[in-house]
C-alpha cells in the first residue's frame, strides 16, 4: 500500500513511519521544508512537498496514495482556535479527494476531547460521540460521515501523554515547569486520571488502522487508562529532586502555563474495544515505568 502521511517528520510521525515501512508498505511523507524532506529520505520514504496551508497540496497528495494518515496538526496554543480550523480544512480538503474510492482515511484526535461530553469519572469508550461544539469534534464528524460517502475512514484519539525517548509534549513540558519552578505541582488531591499510551504502541495502533479498520470506526489510542496526576508528579519530584507539592486550580494557570487547563483533567479512558476490533497489543513500557527510566531526566 502506497500512504500518504501528513506529520510524517514528527515525534509520532516518525515512528508511523518507520512501522509502515518495516511492514512493508511504501509512505510517501508530506514535506513543508528540505530539513523535514532530508528527515523522510533517510527513513527510506518518498517526499510530498507542501504544507496544511496548502490544501492542493494535501489534495494530491492524498489523491494519489492508496491511503492516508493524517497526524500534522497546529501545536500553538497561543491560537488554539485557529489551529482546530485548519486542521478541520485540511480534513475536509482531504476527504473531498477519497470519496468514493474505497481508500482509508485515518486522521488524529485526543481523549482530553472526552471530558466536554461526560459525566465527572465516566471512562470514555470507543462508543462515545463529541460534538461539533467540542475542539476537533466536527473533524471527527467529518470524518465519521465520509464512511457514508465511500470512504474507509476512521480516527485515533491519542491520550494526552504519548511518551517515549524524544517526548517534547506534555510530559517533557511538565519536568521544564517543574526545573523552573522548583518544585513538581499537582492540582487538589491530585487524583485526576491522564490516560497514555507509548509512542511506538501508538504507531503500530495507526498501521492497523489504515490497514485494516472499518469505516466509522472510533479508535482510541490508550494504554494507561488513567495515571493519578500526583503519581507523574512524584515520579518528577524524585528524578529531579524537588518538593512534590500540591496547588489550588487558581494557582494553575500562573504555575503551568497553557498546560493548565489540561493538568487538572480528569480523563480515565479505555482502549478495549480498539484492541479487540483491530488486535492491537501494546507491548512497550506505561508512563511511570517509562518515566522511571530515567531518559526523560537526562538534559
Amino acid at each position: 500500500m502506497r500512504v500518504f502521511v501528513t506529520g510524517a517528520t514528527g515525534f509520532i510521525g516518525t515512528a508511523v513511519v518507520r512501522e509502515l515501512i518495516e511492514a512493508g508498505h511504501q509512505v510517501i511523507g508530506l514535506a513543508r521544508s528540505d530539513k523535514s524532506a532530508d528527515t523522510l529520505k533517510v527513513e527510506g520514504a518518498e517526499v510530498h512537498r507542501g504544507s496544511l496551508d496548502d490544501l492542493d497540496s494535501l489534495r494530491s497528495g492524498a489523491s494519489a496514495a492508496d491511503g492516508v494518515i493524517h497526524l500534522a496538526f497546529k501545536h500553538d496554543f497561543s491560537d488554539y482556535g485557529k489551529a482546530i480550523s485548519d486542521d478541520l480544512r485540511a480534513v475536509k480538503a482531504m476527504g473531498e479527494v477519497l470519496e468514493g474510492t474505497g481508500k482509508p482515511f485515518v486522521i488524529t484526535s485526543g481523549t482530553l476531547m472526552l471530558t466536554y461530553v461526560l459525566p465527572p469519572g465516566q471512562i470514555g469508550t470507543e462508543k462515545d460521540v463529541v460534538d461539533n461544539s467540542v475542539p476537533r469534534g466536527e473533524a471527527e464528524n467529518v470524518v465519521i460521515a465520509l464512511a457514508e460517502r465511500g470512504v474507509r475512514s476512521s480516527l485515533v484519539r491519542l491520550a494526552p501523554s504519548v511518551h517515549g525517548l524524544g517526548d517534547h509534549g506534555f510530559v517533557s513540558s511538565l519536568i521544564g515547569i517543574a526545573r523552573d519552578k522548583g518544585v513538581s505541582a499537582y492540582i487538589g488531591d491530585g487524583y485526576n486520571r491522564w490516560p497514555a499510551v507509548h509512542r511506538l504502541d501508538a504507531a503500530r495502533l495507526f498501521r492497523l488502522a489504515v490497514e485494516a479498520a472499518p469505516g466509522g470506526s472510533r479508535l482510541q489510542g490508550v494504554t494507561d487508562e488513567g495515571v493519578p496526576f500526583r503519581d507523574i508528579a512524584g515520579v518528577i519530584g524524585r528524578h529531579l529532586n524537588l518538593p512534590v507539592v500540591s496547588i489550588s486550580r487558581e494557582e494553575a494557570d500562573a504555575h503551568f502555563g497553557w498546560l493548565g487547563a489540561f493538568v487538572s483533567a480528569d480523563n480515565p479512558t479505555s482502549s478495549a474495544l480498539t484492541q479487540e476490533r483491530l488486535g492491537w497489543q501494546p507491548v512497550h513500557p506505561k508512563l511511570i515505568p517509562d518515566l522511571e527510566k530515567g531518559h526523560y531526566f537526562s538534559n
